[in-house]
C-alpha cells in the first residue's frame, strides 16, 4: 500500500499532510519554491523549483515519478497536471478540479452558471477602465479579488469609485502566476461565513465535517471554530451545494468549501479550495476522530472512511510574525502559552524567515460539546498573542 506522493507546495497544511502521510508509510516528496519549507522538514525528498516553470514541473514529475500528485499551493502550471494525469499519474482530487478551482473565474462560472448556485453578483476586470464598469454595475461597497491568489492577498473592500485605482493596483500585484485579470463582487452582508470540509471518496458517500466558523482579516484567516451554531436549514443546504459542485469537478479528496450565512437570504456559495484548508487547522485539536489531513490522505488513498465524528469543540488562532527576518526568527513566550491551560497547543510552523503578517505558528485548543465555545475562543486567542516573534 506505499505509494509516492509528490506533494506540489510545502507549507504549513503540506506539513501536517506529510506528518499524516508518514503515519501510514507512505513516501512522500515536498516541492517549492524555497528550500527548508515546513513539509520538506518532514519529508522523504524535497525539491526546489518554480511550479508555474512547467518545464521544471515535468522534469520533478520526471525524476520521481510519483504514484500521486497532491497541489497545496496555487501557483502551479495546473494545464500541465491533465499530461500527466494521461500518463497514469493520480492528480488529486483531479486535474479538471485543480484547474477549475486554482482560478476564481473557472469555478465561479461552474457555479453561479453551470450549477445554479447562489453568489454574491460579479464581473471580471482585465483593465481599470472595466474595473470602474464592473464597479459602476454593482454598487458600493464591492469587493475586487484578483483570480488566483491566496491568504486574502490583492483583495480589497471599495467603499467608493475614489478606491478603484488603488484596488486596480493591490489587485495585480496580489495575483499569482500571469493572469492580469479581477473578479468584482457583490458585497454580501452576511451574518457569519463558514468553511464546510466536504470529502469525496473513491468507493464510498460524500462526507461533510461539522461546520467550521472562521474570523478573516483582509481576506486571510485569523481564527476558525468548531462548531458555531447554524440554522439545520442553511447547513442542509450549504451540505447540498457542496455535494454540487465536488461531484462536477470530480475526483477524491478533502476539499474546503467557503459559504456566507445571512439570516435574512440565506446560504451564498463562496470559494472552494481542493485540499486541507487553512481554518480546518482546528481540526488539530482534536475535535474530529479524524483531522483534516487524515481524512484527506485517507480519501486519495482510497482507505475506507466509515464516519465522521465530532468529539468536542474547537478553536483556533493563528501567530503572526510582526516583523521581517531573512533568518529564522526567535520565539518567545511559549512557556507562557502553554501554562495556563492544559487543553491548548501551540504549533510553530518551523518556516526558515519571515515577514511582516506572515503565518507562522497556530495556536489550537478544545474543551466538552457542552462548554462555552466563545470562552474557548477568548482562550485560545489569549494563547496565541502570548507567542512573540523576533528577530
Amino acid at each position: 500500500m506505499t505509494r509516492k506522493i509528490m506533494l506540489l507546495g510545502s507549507g504549513e497544511l503540506g506539513k501536517e499532510f506529510v506528518i499524516a502521510a508518514q503515519r501510514l508509510g507512505q513516501t512522500v516528496v515536498a516541492c517549492d519554491s524555497y528550500a527548508g519549507a515546513p513539509a520538506m522538514q518532514v519529508a522523504d525528498a524535497a525539491e526546489v523549483f518554480d511550479m508555474l516553470d512547467g518545464d521544471a514541473l515535468a522534469a520533478a514529475v520526471a525524476k520521481y515519478r510519483p504514484d500521486l500528485i497532491v497541489p497545496e499551493i496555487e501557483a502551479i502550471r495546473t494545464e500541465r497536471l491533465y499530461e500527466f494525469e494521461r500518463q497514469g499519474v493520480q492528480v488529486v482530487p483531479s486535474a479538471r478540479a485543480v484547474n477549475f478551482t486554482m482560478n476564481r473565474k473557472a469555478i465561479r462560472d461552474l457555479a453561479a452558471v453551470e450549477l445554479g448556485l447562489k453568489t454574491a453578483r460579479y464581473f471580471y476586470a482585465t483593465s481599470l477602465d472595466e474595473l470602474k464598469e464592473a464597479a459602476r454595475k454593482i454598487g458600493f461597497p464591492c469587493v475586487v479579488k484578483p483570480l488566483m491568489s491566496s491568504s486574502g492577498k490583492g483583495q480589497s473592500l471599495v467603499k467608493s469609485a475614489e478606491g478603484l485605482d488603488e484596488a486596480w493596483r493591490y489587485g495585480c500585484e496580489g495575483s499569482r502566476g500571469d493572469i492580469r485579470e479581477l473578479i468584482v463582487e457583490e458585497f454580501v452582508p452576511f451574518d457569519s461565513e463558514i468553511t464546510l470540509l466536504t470529502v469525496t471518496q473513491k468507493n464510498g458517500p460524500t462526507l461533510f465535517c461539522p461546520p467550521i466558523g472562521h474570523v478573516q482579516k483582509s481576506g486571510d484567516y485569523r481564527e476558525s471554530f468548531q462548531s458555531p451554531p447554524i440554522a439545520p436549514e442553511h447547513l442542509a443546504e450549504a451540505q447540498r451545494m457542496a455535494a454540487a459542485v465536488t461531484e462536477a469537478l470530480t475526483g477524491a479528496g478533502l476539499w474546503g468549501v467557503e459559504f456566507f450565512l445571512s439570516h435574512e437570504k440565506g446560504v451564498y456559495f463562496s470559494e472552494l479550495s481542493p485540499r486541507p484548508h487553512d481554518t480546518g487547522m482546528v481540526t488539530l485539536a482534536g475535535t474530529q476522530n479524524l483531522n483534516e489531513f487524515e481524512l484527506h490522505l485517507r480519501a486519495v488513498l482510497g482507505l475506507p472512511i466509515p464516519e465522521i465524528t465530532f468529539e468536542r469543540l474547537g478553536a483556533s488562532a493563528v501567530i503572526l510574525s510582526p516583523v521581517a527576518t531573512p533568518a529564522a526568527p526567535v520565539y518567545e513566550g511559549l512557556e507562557r502559552a502553554l501554562a495556563a491551560d492544559p487543553r491548548i497547543d501551540i504549533r510553530i510552523f518551523g518556516k526558515p524567515s519571515a515577514r511582516l503578517n506572515r503565518r507562522m505558528g497556530v495556536a489550537v485548543g478544545y474543551a466538552p460539546l457542552d462548554s462555552d465555545l466563545d470562552g474557548l475562543r477568548d482562550r485560545v486567542k489569549t494563547a496565541a498573542d502570548q507567542v512573540k516573534i523576533h528577530e
